[in-house]
C-alpha cells in the first residue's frame, strides 16, 4: 500500500504548490525531490519510476527552456488567440483603458487581502464640509417644498435656484483657486444623500453640475484659458451647465452618435478662424432647458485634412454657450412627471471656433476616453448617494409608521408579512450606504474605479428601488395618495429614472460589470490582449508567453484554493476584523476563490463568445458585485467601531450577499453550454452543494425591531435624513409620534388593566380616554399624554384630500386644439329640424 501513500503525497504536494501559485522552478525542484525520495524508498516499481522520470525531464525541458516552451506551447496558442480574439472597437478600447483598478483587482485575484481593505482610511468630513452640511444644506432642505416643486410649479422656486447658486452648490467639486468649494468626493456624496431625503428636484439641480459635465471635464482636460474663464463662473452660478451625449439614435451605443462636426474655416467675432460646423440632435439632457453652457459630444471629421492625414478624428467634446447663434434649446421633458429640468437640444450647421473644444485642438478625438474617465468618478457619487438618501428616508419613515399604525390593536410592523418587507428595508439601506461610502472614499484616494462605480450604480439603484417598493407596500393607502404630506410617493414614482440614466441597468449588469471587469481587473487577461495586438509579432509572442504561463499558475492556484476552502468551509482561513463577522470574512474569501476560477474557465471555454452570452456574463457580474457589496458592509462595520447593536443590519446584508452570489454561481452552472466544464466548476467551487442561505426570519425580525424604535442603531442607519422637529413637517410629525408611542401605550395598558377600557370597545380613542379619566384609572397628565399621542398618530396616518376639480387647467394642447366636426369625431351629423 506504500505506493498509494506516495501517490497521495504527490497529489498533496501538487495541490500545495498550486495553492501558493509557485513558479516553474519551484515546481521543478519539488518534483525532483519527490522523485528522488520515492526512488530511495522504492515506493514505485522501476517501470513506473522510469515513466515518471521521462515525463519529468520532458516537462522540465518544455516548461523551463524558453525556446522549447514557446515552440511547443506558447506560440501555437498565441496564433490561435489572435485568430479567435473578438474585434475590439476604438470606443471599447478607450472604455477599457479608462479609469483605474482598485479593490476589484483583489476580488478578481481570488485571494482578497482583507487587511488592505480595512487599512483604507475611513472617509471623513473636514470642519468646513461639516459646517456646510449643518448650514447651507440644512437651510436648502428647509426652503424646499417637494409638493410645491413637483405639483404646483413643476420647478424649484426662483429663490431656491438663487440660493443654490449663491451658496456655491454648483461648484462643490471646483477647487478653491477657481472660486469653488473644493470639497472631497465624500462631502459631495454627503450633500447629495441629505438633499435626496428631502427633494428630488433640488438633488438633481445640485448633483448634475458636480457629476459628469463641463466642470469635471474642464478640471481634468481644459486649457488654462478655459479653466480660468469658465470655472469661476460655474462656481459662482453665473453659468448653469449641462452635458449633451444621448440622442434619439445613440443611447447605450453612445459611441455610434450620428451628431457630427466638419473641420472648416468660418467667421467668429468678425474674423476668419479654424473651427468646425456642427449638426446635432440630443434628448434627455438634464438641466438642458435652463443651461447657459452646453457641453456637447460629437464625432469630428476633417475631409480637407486641415488637422492632419486622418479624416475621421473620433469623438470630440466642446463647450457651446446656449445663446450662440444656431443653438436650439427645445421644450422640456417630464421623466415620470419629475420636475427637474430635462429636455432636448439641437443645432444644424452651427459654426464654433476650434478653441471651444475642451482641452483645445490637441484634445480633438479624445472625447470618449475623457468621458469614460470622468464617468468613472461621477458615477461613483451621484446615483449611489441619491439612492442612499431615498433608502434612508424610506427606512426611517416606514419604521416609525409601522410602529404607530395598528391593525387588530397590534402595530403592523409586528405582523410577519410586514416584518419580511421591513427586514429588506433595513438590511438594504445599511448595504447601500456602505457601498456609497466605500466608493466615494475610493475617489478621494485618487481612484477612478470604472468597474466598481458601475457595480455601485447598478446595485444601489436596484436595491433602492426594492426599498421604496417595500416601503410603499407597508404604507399601503398612505403611500399611494399624493399630496403635501406624502413623503414616499414621488420617490416611488421616479425610482426608474435612476435605473435608466448613467448607463441603463440592464446593459450595466449584462455587459459592463463582468465584461469590463474581466479584462481590467484580471491580472493577466489585459496583458494577453495587448500582446496579441502588437504590430511586432515577435515582441507580442514574447509578452504573450510571459502572461500565459503566469495565467496558468493563477488558474491552478484558484482551483486549489477554491476546492480547499469549499471542502473546509473556509474555517481555517485566517482573517482580520471582529469575531462577530469572522465567518463572513471567510465566506467571502471562499466565494472570491470560486469566482476567480469560474471566470477563468468561462473565458477559456467560451472565448469571445462570452461577450455575446449576456446572461452568463451578467451572472458572473452578479458574483463580482455581491463580493464588493459584502466587502463594503464588512468595511463599514469595522470602521464604525464594531457597533454591537448594528450587527443585525450587517449580518442580514452579508448573508444576503453570500446567498445571492451562490445563486448567481448556480445560474452559471445550470446554463453553461459545456456541461463537462460546468460540472468541473460546480465540484470545485461548491464541492458539497449549496451552503449559503438567505437571511433567516429571526434575523429579519431583529432588523425590523431596530428600525421600529428610537435607538442609536436607527439613528446611525438614517443619520442623513432631513426633517424638522415640528408637527407641520410630515416626517417630523412621525418622529414626534414615535417618541410618544411607548408612554401612550403604557397609559392605555394601565387603563385596560383596571377594566375600565375594554379591548373590544368600539368607542373612539377620545371616548376611551374620557372613560378612564372619569374612573380615576389614569391621571389628567396621563390623559393629556394619551390624547396628544392619539392626535399625532391620527395626523400621521391621514392622507391629503382635494376638491374634485383639483389640478384642472386648460393645457396648451387644448388651447390650440381646433374644433372638430361631427364627422371628424366619428359621429353622424344631426338632422336638421
Amino acid at each position: 500500500m506504500a505506493h498509494w501513500i506516495w501517490a497521495v503525497a504527490g497529489a498533496g504536494l501538487s495541490w500545495a504548490l498550486a495553492y501558493r501559485e509557485a513558479n516553474r522552478w519551484i515546481w521543478a525542484v519539488c518534483a525532483a525531490v519527490y522523485l528522488l525520495a520515492a526512488s530511495f524508498a522504492s515506493a514505485f516499481s522501476f517501470v513506473t519510476l522510469a515513466i515518471l522520470g521521462t515525463f519529468y525531464i520532458a516537462a522540465c525541458a518544455i516548461v523551463l527552456v524558453p525556446r522549447l516552451r514557446r515552440a511547443f506551447v506558447s506560440d501555437p496558442l498565441f496564433g490561435w488567440f489572435r485568430r479567435v480574439m473578438p474585434q475590439v472597437s476604438t470606443t471599447e478600447k478607450e472604455a477599457l483603458n479608462a479609469g483605474t483598478v482598485w479593490w476589484d483587482a483583489d476580488l478578481f485575484s481570488g485571494r482578497p487581502d482583507w487587511n488592505k481593505l480595512l487599512a483604507f482610511p475611513r472617509p471623513a468630513l473636514s470642519k468646513e464640509e461639516r459646517d456646510f452640511l449643518d448650514g447651507p444644506v440644512e437651510e436648502l432642505c428647509a426652503m424646499t417644498d417637494d409638493w410645491e416643486a413637483t405639483y404646483e410649479l413643476n420647478d424649484l422656486p426662483p429663490s431656491v435656484w438663487q440660493f443654490i447658486k449663491d451658496e456655491g452648490f454648483l461648484g462643490m467639486i471646483i477647487p478653491k483657486e477657481y472660486g469653488g468649494l473644493g470639497f472631497s468626493a465624500y462631502a459631495h456624496s454627503q450633500v447629495i444623500t441629505k438633499l435626496a431625503t428631502r427633494s428630488a428636484p433640488a438633488t438633481v439641480a445640485v448633483m448634475v453640475p458636480n457629476s459628469l459635465g463641463p466642470s469635471e471635464l474642464l478640471l481634468h482636460y481644459g486649457t488654462d484659458e478655459q479653466k480660468h474663464y469658465y470655472l469661476p463662473r460655474l462656481a459662482r452660478g453665473l453659468e448653469t451647465p449641462c452635458f449633451a451625449l444621448t440622442g434619439p439614435d445613440a443611447g447605450s451605443d453612445a459611441g455610434a452618435i450620428p451628431d457630427h462636426g466638419i473641420v472648416c474655416y468660418g467667421t467668429h467675432e468678425g474674423r476668419q478662424v479654424l473651427g468646425m460646423r456642427l449638426t446635432w440632435d440630443k434628448r434627455y439632457i438634464t438641466l438642458g432647458p435652463v443651461a447657459t453652457l452646453l457641453g456637447l459630444a460629437f464625432r469630428l471629421y476633417d475631409p480637407n485634412r486641415f488637422l492632419g492625414q486622418e479624416q475621421d478624428l473620433g469623438i470630440t467634446l466642446a463647450l457651446v454657450p446656449t445663446g450662440h447663434p444656431g443653438v436650439n434649446i427645445g421644450r422640456r421633458h417630464f421623466p415620470l412627471n419629475a420636475s427637474f429640468m430635462n429636455g432636448p437640444n439641437s443645432g444644424k450647421d452651427v459654426f464654433i471656433p476650434m478653441e471651444w473644444v475642451i482641452g483645445g485642438q490637441e484634445r480633438v478625438g479624445q472625447g470618449w476616453r475623457m468621458l469614460m474617465e470622468c464617468l468613472a468618478a461621477g458615477r461613483s457619487i451621484s446615483l449611489p448617494s441619491s439612492s442612499a438618501g431615498m433608502a434612508q428616508m424610506a427606512a426611517r419613515t416606514t419604521g416609525a409608521y409601522a410602529r404607530i399604525r395598528q391593525q387588530f390593536r397590534v402595530p403592523i410592523g409586528k405582523f410577519e408579512g410586514v416584518e419580511e418587507a421591513m427586514a429588506r428595508i433595513g438590511g438594504n439601506t445599511y448595504m447601500i450606504d456602505a457601498v456609497r461610502t466605500l466608493t466615494a472614499g475610493a475617489v478621494d484616494l485618487g481612484e477612478k474605479p470604472s468597474v466598481l462605480s458601475a457595480v455601485a450604480k447598478y446595485h444601489c439603484t436596484e436595491r433602492g428601488r426594492t426599498v421604496i417598493n417595500d416601503a410603499m407596500d407597508v404604507h399601503g393607502g398612505k403611500g399611494i395618495c399624493l399630496g403635501p404630506n406624502n413623503y414616499l410617493g414621488r420617490a416611488y414614482q421616479q425610482a426608474p429614472i435612476a435605473i435608466t440614466v448613467e448607463g441603463a441597468n440592464i446593459l450595466t449588469r449584462s455587459m459592463i460589470i463582468f465584461g469590463q471587469g474581466a479584462i481590467r481587473a484580471h491580472p493577466y487577461v489585459l496583458k494577453e490582449i495587448d500582446a496579441a495586438g502588437y504590430a511586432d509579432e515577435t515582441t507580442g509572442a514574447r509578452l504573450f508567453d510571459q502572461a500565459l504561463w503566469s495565467h496558468g499558475a493563477f488558474l491552478a492556484g484558484n482551483a486549489a484554493r477554491s476546492l480547499f476552502l469549499g471542502l473546509g468551509g473556509a474555517r481555517l482561513k485566517p482573517v482580520p476584523g471582529s469575531r462577530d463577522l469572522k465567518r463572513h470574512f471567510q465566506n467571502l474569501s471562499r466565494i472570491c476563490a470560486g469566482f476567480a476560477f469560474m471566470a477563468d474557465l468561462s473565458m477559456l471555454a467560451l472565448g469571445g463568445a462570452l461577450k455575446r452570452r449576456e446572461k452568463l456574463s451578467g451572472r458572473l457580474g452578479d458574483m463580482l458585485s455581491y463580493m464588493y457589496l459584502g466587502s463594503a458592509v464588512l468595511k463599514r462595520f469595522e470602521d464604525e467601531g464594531q457597533q454591537q447593536t448594528d450587527l443585525p443590519f450587517a449580518r442580514w446584508a452579508l448573508e444576503e450577499c453570500c446567498y445571492r452570489a451562490q445563486e448567481a454561481a448556480y445560474g452559471v452552472f445550470d446554463n453553461f453550454p459545456n456541461r463537462v466544464i460546468a460540472a468541473l466548476m460546480k465540484r470545485v467551487a461548491f464541492p458539497f452543494g449549496r451552503r449559503f442561505k438567505a437571511p433567516s426570519d429571526d434575523l429579519g425580525q431583529r432588523v425590523t425591531r431596530l428600525i421600529m424604535q428610537a435607538s442609536p442603531a436607527r439613528e446611525r442607519l438614517t443619520a442623513d435624513v432631513y426633517f424638522a422637529s415640528s408637527e407641520a413637517d410630515p416626517v417630523g410629525r412621525l418622529e414626534l409620534a414615535l417618541g410618544a408611542v411607548a408612554a401612550a401605550e403604557a397609559v392605555e395598558a394601565k387603563a385596560r388593566s383596571k377594566g375600565k377600557v375594554h379591548r373590544a370597545m368600539p368607542a373612539s380613542m377620545s371616548e376611551q380616554v374620557d372613560v378612564a379619566l372619569s374612573a380615576n384609572t389614569i391621571s389628567a397628565e396621563e390623559a393629556q399624554l394619551w390624547r396628544r399621542y392619539e392626535q399625532l398618530r391620527k395626523a400621521c396616518i391621514m392622507v391629503d384630500d382635494f376638491p374634485q376639480d383639483v389640478g384642472r387647467r386648460t393645457t396648451p394642447r387644448e388651447q390650440n386644439k381646433p374644433d372638430r366636426t361631427a364627422e371628424q369625431r366619428g359621429m353622424p351629423e344631426k338632422a336638421e329640424a
